[in-house]
């Protein structure tokens, strides 16, 4: 158990490559994404996080959570220079890989320095996203599964046993569910709204070691729901796993503005949230926390979510 009495401190891993993944004109996971989260680090109360500049991951980063023919495909698929479509959502052109393999080695990166210090926390700002991407497929706008490249660094190179990843994001993070759902030193806690893209998050959805924790949400639900969902069903699992590292799928398209899905959040539920799940870092894990960004579509209210959760990640 960490003292809280020592401040945490937020390291901002990211890439300007991350803006040069654009190839669908007009698609809603846009290249403007990240100048909006940034754009939240220019707020009172942020402006002193370091922004660094992600690595590029290596092949054996990625080979940790994905199937060798899975990242041959990625690459093949991004060395053309050339629009190519890997899925009804999921294409890719130049300046794709890069953008992937930036995003990737942020979640590598920012493990590696949580897990050199107490109290110590890292955002990555960085697309494409991740938590939809299987070991074997690219799908829902993600090529790399950046939060289970992540996960899987923390166990296979740091040593840890017990990783828990909370997603918040309105789309069920089935890639992070697929990766670990035979792996017992990840509990995966997940709330989204049902039934909706991917079409997995049921709430029988347990795994075979009850290590997967879905709270599946109707459209319309609000942030009063969000939170008993949060309580009742998601954080005391979380707290119960005693994680050694927090990682956070952190998808702020459950906001009330955001167009691609029915959810009525606003940013207060984001802060709220990540303060617990803080709570919860200094009680187990010595305050480490790593967080990526996954979904939210709507510019302003992706800015003002990315604000409410790096302020509350400095609690």
């Amino acid at each position: 158990m960490t003292s809280t009495s020592q401040p945490a401190s937020l390291v901002v891993f990211t890439h300007p490559a991350c803006a040069g993944h654009d190839p669908v004109p007009g698609h809603p996971e846009q290249p403007a994404r990240l100048a909006a989260v940034l754009a939240a680090f220019d707020s009172p109360g942020l402006t002193h996080c370091a922004l660094h500049e992600a690595p590029r991951a290596m092949r054996d980063d990625l080979l940790h959570a994905h199937d060798r023919a899975h990242v041959d495909r990625v690459f093949a698929a991004g060395g053309t220079g050339q629009y190519r479509q890997l899925d009804p959502d999921t294409a890719m052109a130049e300046g794709s890989l890069e953008a992937a393999l930036r995003a990737a080695g942020a979640a590598v990166a920012a493990v590696d320095h949580v897990m050199s210090g107490p109290r110590s926390r890292a955002f990555c700002a960085v697309r494409p996203p991740g938590h939809h991407a299987t070991r074997a497929t690219a799908m829902g706008f993600c090529l790399f599964n950046n939060i289970a490249i992540a996960a899987a660094r923390a166990l296979d190179v740091h040593g840890l046993q017990r990783v828990a990843i909370c997603d918040f994001d309105v789309h069920h993070g089935n890639g992070s569910q697929a990766v670990f759902w035979n792996d017992a030193r990840v509990l995966v806690a997940s709330s989204h709204q049902w039934p909706l893209y991917p079409g997995s998050g049921r709430d029988a959805e347990n795994g075979p070691h009850d290590t997967i924790v879905n709270a599946a949400l109707p459209a319309g639900a609000d942030g009063e729901a969000f939170r008993d969902a949060w309580r009742s069903r998601l954080l005391p699992r979380v707290d119960a796993f005693r994680p050694q590292l927090l990682l956070v799928s952190a998808g702020f398209d459950a906001h009330r503005d955001d167009p691609l899905a029915g959810l009525k959040l606003d940013e207060a539920e984001f802060g709220w949230l990540t303060g617990e799940l803080v709570a919860i870092a200094d009680r187990h894990s010595g305050g480490r926390i790593v967080s990526m960004l996954e979904g939210g579509y709507d510019l302003a209210a992706l800015t003002a979510s990315t604000r409410a959760h790096a302020l509350a990640l400095l609690r």
